[in-house]
């Protein structure tokens, strides 16, 4: 069944379809529900027929909508950031919370807070999307001098190291510098705070890094083959991965400068869409960006229900689901890896 899906076009579109369908649905629920909920109906006249002197549209307009959105464009910039990743590495347990990247945005946060407590929201991202880099140069640095060189599981365990030493960084400087509160929604992950500024940064750096992602798609493709195959057809592999190196910055950054340090969809969503779709990385990134974005919205659906009328880290939710699949991830590449 599987095969005959990732050599049809029409049944990925009409996935492409349902998904949109549901994401839609989920973006409505999401909208609606509350510490007051509100009927689908009002969510519709608060959208497309606002009216300022009524209480419930402008919950909707400043609260839920803003936090819908952000929840859309964070999970698909996470899930097409693992896409990436686990492209260019050919390494099945990498994304960015795996690999310590939203643990070295989240640092750069945390120091930002602490030295420059005034900095702006634009400020903040840059930060974020720097201390990703420092994170993501650290990583292959200390992966490729390893003994044998770089395989998938010395990259991951590269990747858990930094980002164990990072955090650990973190808390040190939140202790000394009384940031607890804000490092704990950092590391925990939320969307509490998001309005529509952090919507902006979002589009902005979401719109650079997607086009980038879709434009090294098709080579991201050949590379799958092996770079020397890839470089044998033409490719330039250094330049796909720059190009790639620099979508899980943008991504990656703006997603966790606005809600913190969300884990694992980068690693389960691409598997579950090369799964479905196929390995043709045209279709992986589009449709993981369409996956992402509804694995969140839902669990940040799931993060109010559970306690309500408290909030759950949606950081949690997403851990649940992604930390079984990550040690199913890990114990497959034992057994078929040279590590």
């Amino acid at each position: 069944m599987f095969s005959f899906i990732q050599h049809s076009k029409f049944i990925k579109l009409i996935i492409v379809f349902l998904t949109i369908i549901a994401l839609g649905i989920s973006i409505g629920f999401s909208v609606s529900f509350g510490a007051a909920d509100i009927h689908l109906s009002v969510v519709w006249q608060a959208v497309f027929n606002f009216n300022e002197n009524l209480t419930s549209h402008q919950v909707i307009q400043e609260l839920r909508l803003p936090r819908a959105l952000a929840a859309v464009m964070t999970g698909a910039f996470l899930a097409v950031s693992g896409a990436v990743m686990q492209g260019l590495t050919r390494n099945p347990l990498a994304s960015p919370s795996i690999m310590g990247v939203t643990h070295g945005a989240a640092f750069a946060l945390v120091v930002v807070m602490a030295f420059y407590p005034a900095v702006s929201n634009f400020g903040m991202t840059i930060a974020s999307f720097a201390g990703a880099g420092i994170a993501v140069i650290l990583i292959f640095m200390i992966g490729s001098f390893s003994p044998g060189g770089l395989t998938p599981v010395k990259l991951a365990l590269a990747g858990v190291a930094i980002g164990t030493l990072l955090s650990s960084l973190s808390s040190v400087i939140a202790l000394h510098f009384q940031l607890e509160k804000q490092l704990g929604f950092w590391m925990a992950g939320g969307l509490a705070g998001t309005d529509w500024t952090s919507n902006r940064i979002l589009l902005i750096s979401g719109v650079i890094g997607m086009l980038i992602a879709l434009i090294i798609s098709k080579s991201m493709t050949v590379l799958n083959l092996g770079e020397e195959v890839a470089a044998g057809l033409g490719q330039n592999t250094i330049l796909i991965k720059i190009m790639g190196i620099l979508t899980v910055l943008l991504l990656t950054g703006a997603a966790v400068s606005v809600a913190g340090a969300i884990g694992f969809i980068g690693l389960i969503i691409p598997h579950m869409t090369r799964f479905i779709i196929g390995t043709d990385y045209r279709w992986v990134i589009p449709v993981s960006a369409l996956f992402g974005a509804l694995l969140l919205v839902l669990s940040d659906v799931v993060s109010r229900m559970i306690n309500a009328p408290y909030e759950t880290p949606v950081g949690a939710i997403t851990s649940i689901l992604g930390v079984p699949f990550f040690l199913y991830l890990a114990r497959g590449a034992k057994r078929g890896g040279n590590e």
